[in-house]
């Protein structure tokens, strides 16, 4: 007599980056990129729950800039707080994407690219084409659902939210199962991860969370509960989170810029709604003492903000969500870009960037 026939239902192993996760346990796995010195290298810790019924892989991607910490903690949060014999399918959890950024507490890899606009990569590429291309091949390729968490970029923060190409039924379907967190629709620039992953048939969002270069409590633990209340609603761990009233969706935004140079000072809190012509704050010449007032162009919320700073002209201080009906979709080429898009990179900037990138 033969061995015994699986069970219809049994999970089997998993393999990731030379190892085979077994049913129903949790592995720490290293991933090494080409991204430095061999003899000076160290692993990228990874994060594996392999369930003990089949269901879904869902990956997280955490400080792709590596100076975005809440998404290292939500990672950790929800990874380490899994029962592996409780969960439907496998959850991989990479907290720290940029580890050369994160080091040296720069959003940039360590020649001044961003990593955040090299996706899929291309393994004879730059350091950041290479690193990309690199989780892309080793890691990504199992995925069937992303979620990559990030922060504003340095000065600003965000309120909890997803941003998603809502023209995507596969993708809107996700968003659903993030409960009661501002949705914004948004295509992503080329070669973003999200992007990239969507090109490669992988459902995608973006969770933005909180303000870069600080470790945030309250916007890292409602990160954690949005990532909680998707794995119910795909039917991998079930707690019995109510996901309680949907926010709306946001189909457009806009970025409202101070019109001098000076102290910004906030009057208003984000998350806030906001009329059209009401004060979100204002620019104070510390020279001249003269306050110029910054209003609100349209009605809408307050999905992210600069925090008080020095600013100058030109500057993205509020960043407004406005719900389109939607059944004007909105096109790649109206929306603004947003700060961290404007350049793409320093090296971009210098002029140092590959033709091809």
């Amino acid at each position: 007599m033969g061995p015994p026939l699986p069970h219809p239902e049994a999970t089997p192993n998993f393999p990731l980056l030379g190892s085979e996760v077994a049913p129903a346990t949790a592995a720490r796995l290293a991933w090494s990129p080409d991204g430095s010195i061999s003899g000076l290298a160290s692993p990228t810790p990874v994060l594996v729950v392999n369930g003990h019924r089949p269901g879904r892989t869902l990956c997280l991607t955490a400080a792709v800039h590596g100076d975005e910490l809440n998404g290292i903690e939500i990672v950790r949060r929800v990874l380490y707080d899994i029962n592996p014999g409780k969960l439907s399918g496998r959850i991989v959890g990479i907290p720290i994407v940029n580890l050369d950024g994160f080091r040296r507490g720069s959003r940039y890899l360590s020649d001044r690219r961003d990593l955040n606009r090299h996706f899929p990569g291309n393994p004879d590429g730059s350091l950041a084409a290479r690193i990309a291309h690199s989780l892309f091949a080793e890691i990504l390729v199992h995925c069937e659902v992303l979620v990559d968490i990030h922060t504003g970029s340095l000065g600003r923060t965000n309120l909890p939210q997803v941003r998603a190409d809502m023209r995507r039924p596969e993708v809107a379907e996700v968003t659903r199962g993030f409960g009661n967190i501002v949705v914004l629709h948004s295509p992503g620039s080329r070669n973003m991860l999200r992007r990239a992953a969507l090109d490669q048939g992988i459902v995608a969002v973006t969770l933005e969370v909180g303000e870069s270069r600080r470790l945030q409590d309250k916007p890292v633990a409602a990160g954690a509960l949005a990532i909680n209340r998707l794995l119910q609603h795909q039917g991998m761990y079930s707690r019995l989170f109510p996901l309680g009233s949907p926010e709306p969706i946001y189909y457009e935004s806009l970025w409202v810029r101070a019109p001098e140079g000076g102290i910004l000072l906030n009057d208003i809190k984000l998350g806030a709604f906001v009329a059209k012509d009401s004060v979100l704050g204002a620019v104070v010449d510390p020279i001249t003492n003269v306050r110029t007032p910054i209003q609100a162009p349209v009605n809408g919320r307050l999905i992210g903000m600069a925090v008080n700073q020095v600013v100058m002209p030109g500057f993205a201080a509020y960043h407004l969500g406005t719900e389109a009906p939607e059944e004007e979709p909105v096109e790649i080429d109206d929306l603004e870009p947003s700060p961290e898009e404007e350049v793409i990179d320093e090296a971009a900037a210098d002029g140092e960037i590959d033709p091809e990138e």
